[in-house]
């Protein structure tokens, strides 16, 4: 088994205040942060049109595209975590430094996301890769740019290490993948949400229940969930559904559909780049040890800076802005 990479040497120092990996987490989706992040992407946001993009079978999904005004240095495609949206905080703070260092920028809702609930009558599950696939590629060919990329965060990075591995046979050319603290194990996963800070857990459960609710809203022949409150926990909802609403026999056959352990990146190609903390709250990063390590692959693990924050000072600007910029822009 592959061992954890060494600490990555790249200068990401929190401040003693903010290093705490709660503090980092709860603090990047503040309110007040929010905010602040949606004035310094005026560019991004005010330049975007919406696309929806025919990903085979009847499948549709929207994005978001922003061109550059100036020579574009490429196409950068970026993907929310479970339960975000392309508006999420962390998308539009890494895309508008992109955009203002002259990256094209398209931000792709996931199926059920962003409000996109009456787009496709099936629900959203994370085992729902080729539709991903099928996305980037349209989104690629819709806009032709030097070199295409591809950030994801959280589920997001997860998505994004898995198409990167498929891009060859479906035709994409990626130039590098940058995966930001992707869900690796998902049983994992579930568990530190279980068993940790439950505020994590709170707010995936009121953000999925109101999904949910809005889904059958728009297809009320085919859902009637009832009252999701008799769920009182992630795992219970999941089986609920994955029993109901997904091919998978059971729980642990659906979360092992989507694992990044095992050998399910052997075959990667596309270089790319993860970047984790070592004391996230939500990935366990113990389970770096059972994914395949190919060459194409390099890992950076970072002492500090929570679940997709790096907040580096007390302005709350993230680390992750540039170090992407870094990564892309080279």
């Amino acid at each position: 088994m592959p061992s954890i990479p060494h600490p990555s040497k790249r200068a990401f120092r929190a401040p003693p205040g903010l290093r705490q990996r709660h503090v980092q987490s709860l603090l990047a989706a503040w309110p007040l942060r929010q905010r602040l992040l949606r004035r310094r992407a005026r560019a991004l946001l005010g330049g975007a049109r919406s696309e929806i993009l025919d990903c085979g079978d009847g499948v549709r999904l929207l994005g978001l595209y922003t061109p550059t005004p100036g020579p574009s240095r490429g196409l950068a495609i970026l993907l929310h975590g479970w339960e975000g949206s392309a508006d999420a905080t962390y998308v539009l703070s890494v895309g508008a430094r992109l955009h203002s260092a002259g990256f094209e920028v398209f931000r792709l809702n996931f199926r059920d996301h962003g409000e996109t609930f009456a787009l496709n009558r099936d629900l959203f599950h994370s085992c729902r890769i080729d539709e991903v696939v099928h996305a980037v590629r349209a989104a690629i060919a819709a806009h032709p740019a030097p070199r295409a990329f591809l950030v994801g965060h959280s589920l997001g990075g997860n998505f994004a290490l898995r198409v990167a591995v498929r891009a060859p046979a479906a035709g994409i050319e990626l130039a590098k993948v940058v995966a930001i603290c992707p869900v690796l194990r998902p049983q994992s996963t579930m568990r530190a949400l279980e068993t940790g800070l439950w505020v994590y857990r709170e707010y995936f459960l009121r953000r999925w229940r109101r999904s949910l609710l809005a889904k059958a809203e728009c297809f009320p022949d085919l859902y009637d969930f009832g009252d999701l409150r008799r769920f009182a926990t992630l795992t219970a909802t999941t089986e609920f559904f994955v029993k109901r609403y997904t091919p998978f026999a059971d729980l642990d056959a659906y979360l092992s559909g989507y694992a990044l352990t095992g050998d399910a990146l052997a075959g990667l190609s596309v270089p790319a780049r993860v970047i984790a903390a070592a004391d996230d709250p939500v990935i366990p990063i113990a389970d770096l040890r059972d994914v395949a390590m190919p060459r194409a692959l390099t890992v950076d693990v970072l002492a500090h800076g929570g679940h997709c924050a790096f907040l580096e000072n007390y302005r709350l600007t993230s680390w992750l802005d540039d170090a992407v910029l870094e990564e892309i822009g080279g």
